[in-house]
């Protein structure tokens, strides 16, 4: 089976503190283009949302524009930027780096479906 979608239409906008992401859900993958603000920083934007110490999705992306930090629960860390592609497992935090907004396409699986939204329960 095909499917096709644009990014123009997004199935769905997820808005948190200083970003959003404009998501797409296919069979098997959900896309997203997300948008974060400079000062955003997970463990002070999304973290209270999904209840737990570091981001728990893997992400496989894509950095558009802007630099962002990335950091291990095990103190490994990385800067991501303009032209990178990446991979990063569960278990991390995330910031801004800079007064640049960062964009960034984020391929993940259906296990992402929750990231941006408030824990249910």
């Amino acid at each position: 089976m095909m499917e096709v979608k644009t990014i123009d239409k997004a199935d769905e906008r997820r808005d948190f503190p200083r970003g959003h992401l404009e998501v797409l859900h296919l069979t098997g993958l959900d896309f997203a283009v997300a948008t974060f603000e400079p000062g955003w920083h997970w463990t002070e934007s999304l973290g209270p949302l999904a209840g737990t110490e570091s981001c728990e999705v893997q992400h496989n992306g894509f950095v558009v524009q802007g630099r962002m930090g990335l950091r291990m629960n095990d103190g490994a860390e990385c800067e991501i930027g303009p032209g990178d592609v990446f991979v990063c497992p569960p278990g991390h935090d995330a910031w801004v780096v800079g007064d640049e907004q960062v964009i960034l396409y984020d391929f993940a699986g259906p296990m992402a479906q929750e990231y941006g939204r408030a824990k249910q329960g």
